[in-house]
C-alpha cells in the first residue's frame, strides 16, 4: 500500500480544509480532517457509513458549522457560515436527494437558483445559456421540459447545470450515481471528465469502487471520522481501498444459481394484477409474477416506473383493481399488512425513516414495535425489553452490523437506518422478503453483509423479491430478473441470458 501522504507535482490546492472537527450529541462525525481540493481534478471521497463524508462536504458548503478547524481558498482564510457564503465562493453541492420543482420547467428550476436573478425572468435568455452549457459539457437536456417528466439521469444533469449557471468552480456530488442505470452512469462520468478538462474541481462521494477507479484522479478514504489515507489513482487498487475503509477484510459472496423448484407452490403470485392511479403514482398493468421458495427474483427499473407501487401492492398497502394476489396458493388480494406480516412477509422499504421506523423512538423500541406481541408480558401491560435486546443483538451480530441500540431513529445516518431495518426484518426466519433498494446508502462491507443475509435466507427456503436500480447487485443475486417500465413488466430473463446494458436500455424505455 502506498504511503497515505503521496504527493504529486501540482499547483497549490484551490481549497484546503485543516483540522475540521464536528460532533453531534457526543458522536464524533469528523475528527481533525485535512483535505486538499485541486483544480482540474476529480477527487473521490470514500468511507463506510458514518465515516463522516457527507458531514465534511456539508461543512464545506456551509450547511453545518465546524466545531474547530479552518478552510482556505487560494491560500487565504475563508469563512463559510451558510450555503450562501459557499456559493459566493463558487462552491456548489448536489445533495443525494434531488431538489427540482416538478411543475416548473428545467429553465425555471435553474433560474430560481441563479445569484443574479432579475425581478422579471428572461426565460429565453436562461434557455440560451443552458443550451450553450449543455452543448459544451455533454449535459443535453430540454430547457422547456417539466421537472416531473425528467428521468433521474436528466435530473442529475439539471442539478449540475444549476451549479454551472451559478458560476460554481468547485462541484461536490454526493452519491450521484446511486439510482442511475449503467448507461446513465457512463454518461455522467463522461460529463465529469469534460468538466475536469475545463478546469473544474470535482469532489465525488460514492460507494462504488469501480467508478472511483474509472474516473478519479485522487482518492481520500475516511474511517471513523478520520482520514485513513489519500492516494493518487495510479497508486489505488480496489483491495487497497477496501483495506483503508475497513479494519477487517471483505468476505466473498458465493452461492449456486437455479433456486426455486418449479414443482413447489409459489410463495407469492400475481395473476393479471393491475392498480388504479392515485396522485402521482404509476399504475401497474396486467402483472404476471411468481416467486418460489428458495428463489431470488430481481426487479430492475428506473425510479418512478412502478417499483414503489409494486411493493405497496405486494405488502397490502394498496389492492388490486383487477387480477389477483396469491400467498402460498391462497387469495390474499384484500388482506391487510398486519395479516401478511403475521404470515411471514417482511419488508425492507426504499425510505426506512418514512416507511419503516418511528423517528422519535430508539433502535430497540423500533425493533420490538413490529413484533410487540412476542415481547408482551402481563397481558400486554409491559414489554420484556431484555428479551428484545437479546434478539436485536443476536440479529445484528449474525449480519455483522454495529448499530447504536439506544439511539433515536431520526438521529441515525441513512446507512445506519437501513441497517436497523434489515436487522429487524431478517431477525425471525421470514418466509417472504420484499426488499426495495436493499443496499442503498450502505457502505461496501455492510452491503455485502446484507446481500449475504439474503443469500442465507434463500438457502433456508425463503422467497425473495429484490427491487433495485443497481444492476450489478441484481445480476449477482437474482435467479430470475424482471424489468419494470411504465408499470409493466417489459422483460424477463435468466441473468446469464442478457447483459447489464441491454437491461439498462429496457429500464429507460429505449429498448422497449
Amino acid at each position: 500500500m502506498p504511503d497515505a501522504t503521496s504527493t504529486v507535482s501540482q499547483p497549490q490546492p484551490l481549497i484546503r480544509l485543516r483540522g475540521i472537527s464536528k460532533t453531534f450529541a457526543g458522536v464524533v462525525a469528523n475528527d481533525h480532517i485535512d483535505l486538499d481540493i485541486y483544480p482540474a481534478e476529480i477527487h473521490a471521497l470514500l468511507g463506510e457509513n458514518g465515516a463522516g463524508k457527507s458531514t465534511l462536504v456539508k461543512i464545506l458548503y456551509g450547511f453545518y458549522g465546524a466545531d474547530s478547524g479552518g478552510i482556505e481558498l487560494n491560500g487565504r482564510p475563508l469563512s463559510i457560515r451558510s450555503p450562501h457564503d459557499a456559493r459566493a465562493a463558487n462552491i456548489g453541492l448536489v445533495f443525494q436527494d434531488l431538489a427540482l420543482i416538478p411543475a416548473f420547467s428545467v429553465a425555471e428550476n435553474v433560474a430560481l437558483f441563479l445569484p443574479d436573478l432579475d425581478p422579471v425572468i428572461d426565460i429565453q435568455q436562461v434557455c440560451s445559456r443552458l443550451n450553450a452549457l449543455s452543448e459544451q459539457y455533454g449535459l443535453q437536456v430540454d430547457p422547456q421540459q417539466a421537472g416531473a417528466a425528467l428521468s433521474i439521469g436528466e435530473m442529475q444533469k439539471v442539478e449540475i447545470l444549476k451549479l454551472l449557471m451559478s458560476n460554481a468552480r468547485v462541484l461536490i456530488l454526493d452519491e450521484p450515481t446511486r439510482v442511475l442505470a449503467p448507461h446513465e452512469v457512463d454518461s455522467l462520468l463522461a460529463v465529469l471528465r469534460n468538466l475536469r478538462s475545463a478546469g473544474y474541481a470535482i469532489v465525488l462521494i460514492t460507494h462504488k469502487l469501480n467508478e472511483v477507479l474509472a474516473c478519479a484522479d485522487r482518492v481520500t478514504v475516511l474511517r471513523r471520522g478520520r482520514v485513513s489515507g489519500t492516494l493518487l489513482r495510479k497508486d489505488a487498487t480496489e483491495a487497497g481501498l477496501i483495506d483503508l475503509m475497513f479494519e477487517k477484510g471483505l468476505a466473498s459472496l458465493e452461492f449456486e444459481r437455479g433456486g426455486g423448484s418449479g414443482s413447489e407452490t409459489p410463495v407469492l403470485e400475481l395473476r393479471g394484477a393491475s392498480t388504479q392511479t392515485q396522485g402521482a403514482d404509476t399504475p401497474l398493468a396486467d402483472l404476471e409474477l411468481e416467486i418460489r421458495p428458495g428463489e431470488i427474483v430481481g426487479v430492475a427499473g428506473v425510479s418512478g416506473n412502478g417499483q414503489k407501487e409494486l411493493a405497496d401492492l405486494l405488502l397490502g398497502i394498496t389492492r388490486c383493481a383487477s387480477g389477483r394476489k396469491l400467498l402460498y396458493g391462497e387469495d390474499v388480494s384484500r388482506e391487510s399488512v398486519r395479516t401478511l406480516r403475521d404470515r411471514g412477509v417482511r419488508f425492507i422499504p426504499e425510505n426506512p425513516l418514512a416507511m419503516a421506523s418511528i423517528p422519535f423512538m430508539s433502535v430497540l423500541e423500533n425493533f420490538a414495535l413490529t413484533d410487540s406481541r412476542l415481547y408482551a408480558r402481563w397481558g400486554g401491560m409491559r414489554l420484556d425489553w431484555p428479551a428484545a435486546e437479546r434478539d436485536l443483538i443476536a440479529s445484528a451480530e449474525k449480519l455483522q452490523f454495529t448499530i447504536p441500540i439506544y439511539a433515536v431513529a431520526r438521529s441515525l445516518s441513512g446507512g445506519n437506518l437501513q441497517r436497523m431495518v434489515i436487522v429487524r426484518e431478517l431477525a425471525r426466519n421470514p418466509r417472504l422478503i420484499l426488499a426495495s433498494y436493499l443496499t442503498r446508502g450502505l457502505d461496501v462491507q455492510s452491503a455485502q453483509a446484507a446481500r449475504t443475509a439474503l443469500v442465507q435466507a434463500r438457502a433456508e427456503g425463503c422467497a425473495i423479491l429484490l427491487i433495485s436500480e443497481d444492476l450489478e447487485e441484481l445480476f449477482s443475486l437474482s435467479d430470475r430478473l424482471l424489468v419494470l417500465y411504465g408499470g409493466r413488466i417489459v422483460g424477463s430473463f435468466q441473468p446469464a441470458e442478457t447483459s447489464v446494458h441491454a437491461v439498462g436500455h429496457l429500464m429507460t424505455g429505449s429498448g422497449v
